[in-house]
């Protein structure tokens, strides 16, 4: 259970060295890129995104991480090593591949606890795994805590059907947009109702009270198409994102093609990826590129949640642009997916093979799915199936895991009620507006699951991917206080189904298990190995029916396949 406690004194303390007078950590140029087949290095290093000196979690010492870039087809083999050192934060780590199938590979998911142990200090492990039929925008990062490992990963397309829309499409395009924090995630898992100090366009903001650090700039050139690829890397808010001046034609969701859609502002959740095509076709100048959170008092005062889209021969200067309400805003319900739009199973409500109904609640900061909140068992779900267990009564924690059927189709309606939403739920799924929509449902990974009391996200999937899958909410505060459940798909069948186990797997949970409270870090007695971060469900595409509020006439479409 999350505990309301005073920061007065922990502010000031913890990790908050000094004020920088400018951030001079990320370098405005092409941005760190690595191949499908690589080694990445999770340590600690003092860095000011938003000109506030903190010790931070991160990837090859940088935020965001770099980007992993891969070819369709390509296999991936990545090495992540523990080389962390800070007291302050935990010293164990995860890496989840978000939006990776992992079919016939749920050992290399990274869902600490769920599909493995995390990696202890000082060792290591080699993710392997492929995604053949996969191209697309997706991500890395740790459940384990919200201290800055995470960054981007796209699969290109050589045969991209929509190619001929755009122009450029490398690693200078990849847009990330974030939250950023001046306590360590260790004390803020503990607080009800933390926010984040400032958001981060590309591992750069600022933040109220604080000094005119650098912003990311994003250089075109006049008469160029970019396929702008946007990351939503956030721990909580949700960004409404636009870049004065110019429309943006939406065509990818979470890794999914859809068909071309203009609009001239995005509403992204946690989680969430787009693609958008910007034609730089603009006088030449500088143009605000606008990112705000949907946090209280947020502002673009003094460039905050603002990044600057620069012209080629525009001066070096801050833009004089400004912003004006949205006049076609994306709605969701108007994106369809490009390429077999068909949600499975017979069309109509409660007529799938397996029909689940969950209800979400929230009760003095713990949530509830069903009335059991989430705890993560000491023993990783995975290693309970692969050692023999089977039924719902042998899978601990006990109400947390639920056993489907190899090859049903299965309906999820979640139902979700009191404080904290909207929640970004990830379970690969599909949408629908006031009917069901059994057609074209946009497909994709994460979905917002509404704000208001009592509403409902309806998804469907089929069972084809055998063994567990995390279903939470991508909130990282919100999964911390409860709020998943573990989809255990045919676990007779988990073990055939998997490619062979690598053996320095299997190493992972005794390393993990040998370790002390100071090597574990952050908090004396390690109430992590009780109730460690975990990470989110991921197996395969599955369709977002209909998301709908109980009250007459609050019907809402969103998003699709969650991955």
């Amino acid at each position: 259970m999350l505990i309301p406690i005073l920061l007065v004194s922990l502010i000031s303390s913890i990790n908050a060295a000094s004020i920088a007078s400018r951030s001079q950590s990320y370098p405005l140029s092409q941005p760190a890129v690595l191949g499908p087949k690589t080694r990445i290095t999770i340590g600690n290093k003092v860095i000011a995104p938003d000109g506030f000196e903190r010790s931070a979690t991160l990837v090859d010492g940088i935020f965001p991480g770099p980007l992993i870039a891969a070819q369709k087809g390509d296999d991936f083999a990545i090495e992540v090593v523990n080389e962390l050192k800070d007291e302050t934060m935990f010293k164990s780590t995860s890496v989840h591949w978000h939006g990776i199938f992992q079919n016939g590979t749920n050992y290399a998911d990274g869902a600490s606890f769920v599909t493995q142990c995390p990696i202890a200090q000082n060792h290591s492990f080699l993710h392997s795994f492929s995604a053949p039929n996969q191209a697309g925008t997706y991500w890395y990062h740790s459940h384990y805590s919200c201290d800055g490992l995470r960054g981007p990963l796209v699969i290109y397309d050589p045969d991209d059907p929509l190619a001929y829309m755009y122009d450029v499409d490398d690693a200078s395009t990849v847009i990330t947009l974030s939250d950023w924090y001046h306590v360590v995630a260790p004390v803020l898992r503990h607080i009800i109702g933390t926010t984040a100090n400032s958001s981060l366009i590309n591992g750069l903001g600022r933040y109220a009270g604080g000094p005119m650090s650098d912003l990311a700039v994003i250089n075109v050139v006049p008469g160029k198409r970019y396929r702008m690829r946007l990351v939503a890397m956030s721990c909580d808010p949700s960004f409404h994102f636009s870049i004065d001046g110019h429309n943006l034609t939406v065509i990818e969701a979470d890794g999914q093609l859809t068909e071309p859609l203009v609009v001239d502002e995005l509403r992204i959740f946690a989680g969430q990826r787009y693609s958008v095509v910007l034609v730089a076709d603009k006088p030449v100048d500088n143009y605000w590129m606008r990112s705000l959170p949907n946090l209280t008092k947020a502002s673009y005062e003094g460039g905050m949640n603002s990044a600057i889209l620069r012209y080629q021969g525009a001066p070096i200067a801050d833009p004089t642009t400004v912003y004006t309400a949205s006049k076609n805003q994306l709605n969701e319900t108007d994106l369809h997916a490009l390429i077999n739009p068909g949600a499975p199973g017979i069309p109509g409500y409660g007529k799938a093979d397996i029909n689940l109904n969950l209800s979400v609640k929230n009760s003095n900061g713990s949530f509830y799915v069903n009335n059991v909140t989430f705890q993560s068992p000491t023993i990783p779900i995975l290693l309970q199936i692969l050692s023999g267990a089977r039924e719902p009564s042998e899978l601990l924690p006990e109400g947390n895991v639920i056993v489907l059927e190899a090859n049903k189709v299965v309906e999820l309606t979640l139902t979700t009620s009191g404080p904290g939403g909207p929640h970004p739920i990830h379970l690969h799924g599909s949408a629908g507006s006031r009917t069901f929509n059994y057609v074209n449902p946009v497909r994709r990974d994460v979905v917002s699951a509404g704000s208001t009391p009592d509403q409902q996200m309806v998804i469907r999937w089929t069972t084809d991917n055998s063994g567990p899958w995390f279903l939470h909410c991508h909130i990282d505060w919100h999964l911390d206080a409860g709020f998943a459940v573990v989809m255990a798909e045919s676990p007779s069948d988990t073990r055939a189904h998997l490619n062979p186990v690598p053996e320095d797997w299997h190493q992972l949970c005794p390393a993990f298990d040998s370790l002390s409270p100071s090597q574990l870090g952050a908090e004396v007695g390690s109430p992590m190995k009780k109730h460690p971060k975990s990470a989110h469900f991921s197996s395969r595409h599955h369709h977002f029916l209909r998301y709908s509020s109980k009250r007459p006439n609050h019907f809402h479409l969103l998003g699709g396949i969650l991955g």
